[in-house]
């Protein structure tokens, strides 16, 4: 019955259709009608100039003037050493933060794993702040954000707001780095998050941040800088109250912090910073304390160079192409970001460049570079090749990170190894003005955005008590030539390596034979080991 009923419905519809078609009526358009219409409508707008021409009766252009003092960073040491930075700059928003002279690289007398914790706690509750919801909303009040990011020698923690908020915000900064609560609570919020972030970093086929712990290990051995960064499985449930204390009143005090702002006027600043960092006690303070001597560790880094591997099954990405990856960092020490070399020795890193095979992009995005044209275009089976360069207040590291399936990882080794003692080679005046310009280019775009002007400020401050501008460094790189270049690749070349390698290592030449191609001597030499195949599968 309901099929007869469809029928029915369908005859209907067809008839109604057939009866809505009606003998087609050509748009034949009458040009001389059309045209009087529009000339009526021409008629009723007021003509517009050409852009050609200049309009009339407007004020001469007046264009925007760079000021020197915009750009001056103003610093003021307080009665207890505690170091306040700032910088005007343009906007209605601002930057404020602290930026501290701490990190895993201070944790040899302690449980390594603090600094990773305190990440995971930072803008938690404070005396004045009875829960994290009451400061963030605190926050929200003047539109602004927070976070908190440490590295290997420092800890900063960061707010950007309206600037008519800035008392807030400074307050905020104090009670979150010298009042926390650590409620019971909070630990155990923290311990769950850290040891969820363990457990997913063995699960992501993204390596960087597992090398990069493994590389500084094998590079300065059981002290300093070679201390983990990510907080060893062994050590979630050992790092409680007592000790995050204990580590904050060693290593929080005022000569071993930068209150930092960009965008504010320096004289409120310091007041407030006076007001909340210094006339207000941290949590800590107890009446005896006016005698105390913090115990920080204060050794120099030791580079000692070697191998560190873990045999194990890198992830794939569900439903990807990619095939199964093993990966090789090589490391070379460098210098010290306060070292006369610094500059050259950014300049060679931009020189040697890399990145993804898979990389879209132009020059711009470094496909000139050395380990581009080198390396990635050359070997099919490489997929990744990329430098870096970490520049501390004592040392650094430079270092390659390479990655191809584990039936090549002797070969990506040797290829790797090889390009890095031909740093010493000859320098071409091309490839140098490029890497020279790009550095340039990088580093004042960089500094358009606010929070890295204010991260240099801080970082600035803390490590030299002054601030010194682009221009600077744009000069510096100006005078960096191909000896230059030759000579710092020298100095690392001439020191012992360090090595790092994670997947599956079967193929993974032994130290002496990566050590061996990479000699200065034998640099012109022919490679040690068998040779290259492009056609092995």
């Amino acid at each position: 019955m309901s099929h007869v009923t469809d029928v029915k419905f369908l005859v209907t519809r067809l008839f109604s259709l057939k009866n809505s078609f009606q003998a087609p009526k050509w748009n034949i358009r009458k040009f001389s009608q059309d045209g009087d219409k529009l000339s009526q409508i021409k008629g009723s707008v007021t003509p517009l100039p050409p852009l050609s021409e200049a309009m009339l009766n407007l004020p001469p252009v007046t264009y925007s003037v760079a000021k020197s003092e915009e750009t001056i960073t103003e610093v003021t040491t307080l009665s207890n050493g505690l170091r306040v930075a700032s910088e005007k700059k343009f906007g209605q928003f601002c930057t404020a933060g602290v930026v501290i002279d701490s990190g895993p690289r201070y944790e040899v007398a302690y449980p390594n794993g603090i600094c990773h914790f305190l990440e995971k706690l930072s803008f938690g509750a404070t005396h004045k702040f009875a829960t994290r919801d009451v400061m963030l909303r605190e926050l929200e009040r003047h539109g602004g954000i927070c976070d908190c990011q440490g590295s290997r020698d420092t800890t900063v923690y960061a707010t950007s707001a309206d600037s008519r908020g800035l008392e807030a915000v400074t307050q905020v900064l104090a009670e979150v780095t010298l009042r926390p609560i650590l409620s019971a609570d909070e630990i155990e919020a923290a311990r769950q998050a850290v040891a969820f972030e363990l457990e997913t970093l063995s699960m992501r086929p993204e390596q960087e941040t597992i090398l990069m712990d493994m590389i500084h290990s094998a590079a300065y051995k059981g002290n300093t800088l070679g201390l983990p960064k990510i907080c060893p499985q062994e050590n979630v449930n050992k790092i409680d109250k007592g000790i995050i204390l204990n580590y904050l009143k060693n290593h929080y005090t005022p000569d071993r912090m930068v209150v930092a702002a960009v965008g504010v006027d320096h004289e409120p600043f310091v007041e407030y910073v006076q007001k909340y960092f210094v006339d207000i006690k941290p949590t800590w303070y107890t009446d005896g304390d006016e005698s105390f001597v913090p115990k920080v560790d204060k050794s120099i880094s030791q580079y000692t160079g070697g191998i560190e591997q873990e045999e194990c099954e890198i992830p794939l990405y569900p439903g990807s192409d990619l095939p199964e990856l093993s990966h090789i960092v090589i490391g070379l020490e460098s210098c010290s970001h306060g070292d006369p070399d610094f500059v050259a020795t950014c300049v060679l890193n931009m020189m040697m460049g890399g990145g993804g095979s898979f990389s879209a992009g132009g020059p711009g995005k470094g496909m000139y570079t050395r380990l581009y044209t080198n390396v990635l275009n050359r070997y099919h089976w490489m997929f990744n090749a990329t430098a870096y360069n970490h520049a501390y207040g004592d040392t650094g590291l430079f270092c390659v990170h390479a990655a191809s399936p584990p039936n090549r990882i002797y070969d990506t080794t040797l290829v790797i190894a090889r390009e890095l003692a031909n740093m010493a080679g000859k320098v071409g005046e091309i490839e140098l003005r490029r890497a020279k310009t790009q550095l340039q280019s990088m580093l004042l775009m960089n500094l358009e955005a606010r929070p890295v002007v204010f991260e240099d400020v801080g970082r600035q401050v803390l490590a030299t008590g002054k601030r010194k501008p682009p221009s600077f460094f744009i000069n510096e790189i100006d005078k960096i030539t191909a000896d230059d270049i030759v000579r710092v690749a020298q100095r690392m070349l001439s020191g012992r390596p360090a090595v790092a390698g994670r997947g599956k290592l079967a193929h993974l030449p032994t130290f002496d034979e990566i050590q061996s191609n990479m000699s200065l001597n034998k640099r012109d030499a022919p490679p040690q080991g068998r040779r290259l195949n492009l056609f092995r599968a």
